[in-house]
């Protein structure tokens, strides 16, 4: 036992000492001169970089110190996170280009929207760093600290030569709500003794960790859908400047090699076909200094940029030349830890080697400057366009995400123009099936032109299918903004002869109160943007709020089924104030609200009908913590709180055991793996049992599949894995002879990685009242549920072509062919909803979001 103690400490002196060589070895430049007047990272915060982790409080005001010391720098901030931290972005140049730098800035603007106008002989190149953007992969904010303080305070002729024909902007803290978490977590974990063990508590971050926002949001997929305040404000800055040269600093897990370009496959290839040789080029600049520096490295194995959503493809799609560094370490790589190999990665090495590849981005900028300002100018002139689509429509309707979308092409520098007059169209492409015919669009419709300098992000964003050459990708296969947002767009491979309008400014989704004073009852149609918002509102001022389970038509007007309507009878005493109420909540839930004098209607019901089903605020529980899914707990939390303006609470799955039920209405569940670790049958059976008292149960993704027969048995619903679709054959597979050097790629024929499929939907059922009949659902899995009269499909795939855009084996599409995805259960005197696929992911993919609204707010009332 002694012996085995002393092997112990031996163990960890020798980790100790071996963590301390790496400042040794990993120093930052020290045989250069720095200006002393100049304040070092390590004489800010008292330790040297690598020793701790930095707060996030402490990195800006390191910037904001070196802008007080120096001419070159200054720092601006460009948003406020969800829990009141400032982001800030540093701009560094010479004291000289310091003095022009509005001149600098505009003159670069004027090459990205006028790219014919052509290159200054001294133009400076923009270089833009990002760093941070998953709070849990800390280290790159620690090495922005210190390459900027290279960059403003080194004396060399390089460093020079650098801030003359450079303007290099660091984003050092993309997440700093999360990074803030990570940091305290770890300060409040740490030990005295340096324990290196990655399965020590020092290095096993809690659920939701600190990778995601406050929100729980990966802020990495949302450079181009602008959902959080963080990247609004990134991206308004970011489209003032139009940087060449953009790199995010990542890190990955703490076996892996640092990873520098170029990535692997899928490509965008949209992009220019000089975009790989960029990449390759930046790459062996960062390789130089990791050879010297014996630091080992990799490239072109993994990581690609298909999806637009990162901070290493937007820029790209941008004109620029976006990028993306990997170094290992992660949430698990505390100050330091050993790795597979028996090698002591330290923070040090990780903060060391992005300071190294950054100064080499910077570097490889400036030696190539005049031929990176030419394929940023190329980039954004119609010269580097591909296919032939000449124009984008989208129609006017403000009940849907279509002003959400027009919004979002603004904020990206896309010129949106408006028809002034009604036009046809001879060849108007569908969305839905890819065939062309002629179509009559309206005064007020939304035409995107594709000659214009953003023709790059349009095309990315809008078109059906991008053309995908690898079926293994990283992230998911589609993202066509019409589809995503269930919009009944169209393009055209010819230009459109009408007159236009071009939108200087944001839309607003129409709102107000007609009939203001109305004497029976007010009504607010379902099926607009905001209708869920304004149910919220309702019953927080405390009215009694109906549902209609019908259509019903007055005046010319069809309300939809789900239209709310608040009786003056039934709410007698709140007459007094009624009418400046609706007002009221008319501005701030963005409706628009109809008055009735009397309850009569032409068609349907009238608005005393008993199927006007009352509906009552109910006392929603949102499952979190393991083995809950953060990233759509987090959405769903999203959608109710920021959207809809509607509190649930959020319930540890610890607590499951000992959860009142009879205190809800509603529980959801976001998809999980191993629900049965904290679901036993006990608490299974409590469940069933409130289900059947009036309880609804809701269960997204992979916990809507548990609640099949086959694995929970809470409900009858089988899979269409059971074999009920189409008896399995005999024969074996031949996926079990695959060579082991093709089984990573074969994945891809058996997984969907996120696609669209084309479904149809029950508008008739309460789950889908305010939607359209036909939508695109999101599909990750392989899951469907066998249609069967015991349950209500409300949501399903078509029998033919049910992709509509992504990838999936034909054999996935087989299967999947008229299978139910969005179903409803009655037990007892409540029910059981399965959605087997994502309704509101990442905020962007929002088409069936009204289902998850519906399910939570209306279904307890029908």
């Amino acid at each position: 036992m002694k012996r085995s103690i002393s092997l112990f400490f031996l163990l960890f002196l020798c980790q100790a000492v071996t963590a301390q060589d790496a400042f040794q070895r990993f120093q930052f430049d020290p045989d250069i001169s720095y200006d002393p007047t100049i304040t070092s990272p390590q004489d800010y915060l008292g330790y040297e970089l690598g020793a701790e982790y930095t707060f996030h409080h402490q990195v800006m005001d390191y910037l904001r110190l070196l802008a007080d010391e120096s001419d070159k720098i200054t720092v601006q901030e460009y948003a406020r996170s969800y829990e009141e931290r400032d982001l800030n972005y540093a701009v560094i140049s010479s004291e000289v280009n310091q003095e022009s730098i509005e001149s600098i800035r505009k003159r670069n603007l004027e090459l990205a929207d006028q790219p014919q106008s052509g290159i200054q002989e001294d133009q400076k190149i923009i270089v833009w760093m990002s760093y941070n953007v998953h709070g849990n992969e800390p280290s790159s904010s620690e090495a922005a600290m210190q390459t900027a303080y290279y960059l403003v305070a080194a004396q060399s002729d390089e460093a020079a030569e650098w801030r003359d024909n450079a303007v290099v902007i660091i984003d050092p803290m993309i997440n700093p709500d999360g990074r803030d978490r990570y940091v305290y977590w770890y300060k409040s974990s740490q030990a005295n003794i340096l324990n290196t063990n990655a399965e020590d508590l020092e290095h096993d971050e809690i659920w939701p960790g600190g990778r995601t926002n406050h929100y729980w949001f990966d802020l990495n997929r949302d450079w181009v859908w602008l959902v959080h305040p963080e990247s609004r404000g990134r991206i308004a800055a970011y489209q003032q400047w139009m940087p060449q040269v953009h790199i995010d600093f990542h890190e990955q897990g703490f076996n892996n090699n640092y990873f520098t370009m170029p990535g692997t496959t899928p490509r965008n290839h949209e992009l220019p076909d000089d975009y790989e040789n960029w990449a390759d080029i930046f790459g062996r600049g960062a390789i130089e200094k990791f050879d010297a520096a014996k630091v080992n490295y990799e490239t072109r194995e993994r990581f690609d940029f298909f999806y637009p959503g990162y901070g290493s493809s937007y820029p790209s799609i941008m004109g620029g030349i976006g990028m993306l560094a990997e170094q290992g370490g992660h949430s698990r790589g505390g100050r330091a830890v050993e790795t597979n190999d028996g090698y002591i990665l330290t923070l040090r090495q990780r903060v060391y080697d992005h300071y190294k590849n950054g100064l080499s981005i910077v570097n490889t900028s400036v030696e190539n400057r005049e031929a990176l300002l030419q394929y940023f100018a190329d980039a954004r002139s119609q010269s580097t366009q591909k296919g032939n689509t000449k124009v984008y429509i989208l129609p006017d309707d403000p009940n849907d995400y279509t002003y959400d979308v027009i919004n979002m092409l603004l904020s990206h520098g896309v010129e949106v123009e408006r028809a002034t007059e009604d036009f046809n169209v001879r060849d108007a492409y569908s969305y839905w099936d890819g065939s062309a015919s002629g179509r009559s669009f309206k005064s007020g419709d939304f035409i995107i032109k594709t000659d214009q300098p953003a023709h790059l992000f349009i095309n990315t964003l809008m078109r059906r299918q991008l053309e995908i050459r690898d079926s293994v990708m990283y992230d998911m296969a589609t993202w066509s903004v019409p589809l995503a947002y269930n919009l009944d767009a169209a393009w055209t491979q010819r230009s459109v002869g009408v007159s236009t309008e071009l939108l200087t400014e944001n839309l607003l989704n129409p709102s107000g109160l007609m009939n203001q004073g109305a004497e029976y009852a007010y009504v607010v149609d379902w099926n607009q943007r905001n209708a869920p918002k304004a149910l919220s509102k309702l019953w927080d001022m405390g009215y009694k709020v109906r549902s209609a389970e019908n259509t019903f038509t007055k005046d010319g007007r069809t309300y939809s089924r789900g239209s709310l309507v608040i009786l003056l009878g039934r709410n007698y005493e709140r007459i007094p104030q009624i009418h400046e109420d609706m007002e009221m909540l008319a501005k701030e839930a963005g409706v628009q609200i109809q008055g009735f004098d009397s309850g009569r209607m032409d068609e349907g019901s009238d608005l005393g009908a008993t199927s006007m089903n009352p509906v009552e605020k109910p006392r929603v529980a949102l499952m979190i913590d393991s083995p809950f899914s953060s990233y759509t707990a987090g959405q769903l939390w999203f959608l109710f709180d920021q959207w809809t303006e509607f509190g649930i609470d959020r319930i540890r799955s610890d607590n499951a055991g000992g959860l009142d039920l009879t205190e809800y209405d509603v529980i959801l569940m976001p998809g999980a793996g191993g629900i049965d670790r904290v679901i036993n049958d006990a608490l299974k059976a409590s469940l069933m049992e409130w289900v059947s008292n009036g309880g609804v149960l809701i269960g997204t993704e992979s916990s809507g599949s548990w609640m099949t027969s086959d694995e929970s048995g809470i409900t009858d619903i089988a899979m269409a894995s059971d074999g009920d679709v189409e008896e399995q054959s005999d024969e074996i597979d031949p996926a079990a002879y695959t060579r082991y050097e093709d089984r990573e790629d074969s994945t891809g024929l058996r997984r969907i990685p996120g696609s669209a499929f084309r479904a149809h939907l029950d508008t008739s059922h309460p789950l889908a009242f305010g939607l359209k009949d036909r939508i695109y659902s999101l599909k990750f899995g392989t899951d469907e549920l066998v249609p069967a009269e015991s349950y209500h499909s409300v949501g399903y795939y078509t029998q033919e072509e049910v992709l509509a855009s992504g990838y999936a084996s034909q054999e996935n599409q087989d299967n999947a062919a008229g299978m139910t995805f969005a179903a409803v259960k009655d037990m007892g005197s409540g029910k059981v909803v399965l959605l087997l696929d994502n309704t509101q992911y990442r905020m962007f993919w929002v088409g069936p979001a009204r289902m998850i609204q519906n399910a939570v707010m209306l279904l307890h009332g029908f």
